[in-house]
């Protein structure tokens, strides 16, 4: 008698409607803002690329944002403040000043963003980041 591996009660990949990628997804987002920055985007895009034909709506969905937004994220914070640093100067401390509060701003706002993106991808609800999230298409 062959044995099999097959478990004819597990479930089918994506039987959860994509909501376990999503979580994923928004937790690696969480996880490059917070633990392991550039690791974790790593982590986030080689998920993208392998799942964004063949994923879910819901997850597809959740990969797009965390994706794009760790991406324009990075940016916000490394074009602006490098921005910032050549108009004051090094050697100006209000301009350190200025950069302080401006990386703890966006940075504190791109982690709450992620924190209700998290939750909704927990709830199996899409989601899409205020201003800076790219807009599904119909």
């Amino acid at each position: 008698m062959a044995s099999s591996n097959h478990d004819p009660n597990a479930l089918p990949p994506h039987a959860d409607g994509g909501q376990r990628l999503a979580v994923i997804a928004q937790a690696l987002y969480l996880c490059n803002l917070l633990v392991a920055p550039g690791l974790a985007f790593l982590a986030l895009l080689w998920l993208w690329f392998k799942h964004k034909d063949s994923a879910p709506p819901l997850a597809r969905q959740h990969l797009a944002q965390a994706t794009f937004v760790s991406v324009m994220g990075g940016i916000l914070i490394v074009c602006i403040t490098v921005g910032l640093i050549a108009m004051g100067g090094l050697h100006w401390p209000w301009t350190w000043v200025v950069v302080i509060t401006y990386f703890v701003c966006i940075h504190g706002v791109l982690v709450l963003m992620g924190m209700f993106a998290l939750a909704k991808a927990m709830a199996g609800q899409p989601w899409r980041y205020p201003l800076i999230g790219p807009r599904s298409r119909p």
